[in-house]
């Protein structure tokens, strides 16, 4: 999504100016081609060759520049660029764009481009608050610019409210969601399940499993950024939680039952990456178990079938974590299941299992297909995996 994109990075006279540094890093590293426009007042807080460092381009700090690229800055940014970031924008930035007012570089570059806008504020908390900052945003936001943030802690003033910039990861995250308004999912609704459930044995233990969820979370960001809009349904992970999508924290398998139930009536897919527990205590103890000499037994009964109980005009896919056998119990859980197709992978391998940042995938369909993927980082799964997706709901359409 990001790779071989062009960002007009705007950076203003912010004290948050030095996190623009590492927003501009880590765009580069994804492949994008990163452009920063600074305004006079940023040169105060952080130097232009850093960025220039960073992203390898000319930084353009003046409307005419004999010693960029560009003849005339405004203009050529903004027919070069796919998307332009202010970040940190402060509200004399945002009041400008809400005015029309264009006597820097980066207003003009605003102004005279089609690319779409994500505005990052940073400003201290009565300057955020106030009554004209946030009507100037209305404005903006009712012009279809995009905003992100503030987020809210310390200040430079001393003082603890709204007004940081937003968390770096999530402006990344808002970059490319941006970027996938316009992608091959582009207003579909996918539901994606994610993590080991965990069912109570007693207050403070419970049956689970190994999964960490990353599989899940790869999956539901992939289609966030491919313009789908995203319900993730998760399972306790250690994950941070994805911008720009709608997650539903649960934790036995009947609350991943219900929760599946409520959003998919108008889902356009269901992916079930989940690894939902498969037995569940008969009873649960009110309180603590105390450890006895002569150990404990536990009775077990089956927890519900999600993916097989679930009905709707969606697309199906199911995961198969298996240790053996693996494409001949990965068919037969797709045809008892009713699946579409269904993404199996061997949790013996290491750099596969439980846990680990890759995957090797082999994905088989209704149709007989059986594609051995190589191994990969689980990102790049979840695209392969919403590229069949995707095939299967432009069938769909064509029925």
């Amino acid at each position: 999504m990001l790779r071989n994109r062009t960002i007009v990075l705007g950076i203003t006279g912010s004290i948050a100016a030095y996190k623009a540094a590492e927003i501009a890093s880590q765009l580069t590293q994804a492949g994008a081609k990163v452009n920063v426009v600074m305004t006079k007042e940023a040169i105060q807080f952080i130097s232009p060759v850093t960025l220039r460092a960073l992203t390898g381009n000319p930084v353009v700090t003046e409307m005419f520049d004999l010693a960029s690229e560009f003849s005339i800055e405004h203009v050529s940014l903004a027919k070069s660029a796919d998307i332009i970031v202010i970040a940190p924008a402060t509200a004399n930035i945002i009041a400008k764009l809400a005015t029309g007012i264009a006597d820097d570089i980066l207003c003009c570059t605003v102004l005279a481009t089609r690319a779409p806008v994500l505005i990052a504020p940073a400003m201290e908390t009565n300057m955020y608050d106030n009554p004209v900052t946030q009507d100037n945003l209305s404005k903006l936001k009712a012009r279809d610019f995009a905003i992100i943030g503030p987020a809210t802690g310390w200040l430079a003033s001393g003082k603890d409210g709204p007004g940081r910039l937003a968390d770096i990861n999530d402006i990344i995250s808002s970059i490319r969601q941006v970027l996938g308004r316009g992608g091959d999912l582009a207003g579909k609704h996918i539901v994606v399940t994610a993590g080991g459930t965990q069912e109570p044995i007693d207050p403070v233990r419970y049956i689970s499993n190994r999964s960490s969820g990353k599989m899940g979370y790869a999956l539901a960001e992939a289609a966030r950024d491919r313009g789908a809009r995203v319900s993730l349904i998760t399972a306790p992970a250690s994950i941070l939680k994805p911008a720009d999508i709608d997650v539903i924290k649960v934790n036995t398998a009947q609350e991943m039952r219900q929760a599946v139930e409520n959003v998919t009536s108008q889902a356009d897919a269901l992916i079930m990456a989940a690894a939902v527990a498969d037995y569940r205590p008969k009873s649960t103890a009110k309180d603590k178990i105390k450890k006895g000499e002569a150990g404990l037994t536990l009775e077990l009964e089956c927890t519900p079938d999600i993916l097989g109980s679930v009905k709707g005009n969606f697309i199906k896919v199911g995961f198969a974590a298996e240790s053996s056998n693996l494409v001949e119990n990965a068919k037969q859980k797709l045809k008892q299941k009713g699946l579409d197709f269904i993404v199996a992978n061997d949790i013996t391998a290491s750099d596969s299992g439980f846990g680990a940042d890759t995957n090797r995938v082999t994905i088989i369909d209704q149709e007989g297909r059986v594609d051995s993927l190589p191994l990969m980082p689980k990102r790049e799964v979840a695209d392969k995996i919403l590229d069949r997706v995707a095939e299967f709901l432009s069938k769909k359409v064509g029925k």
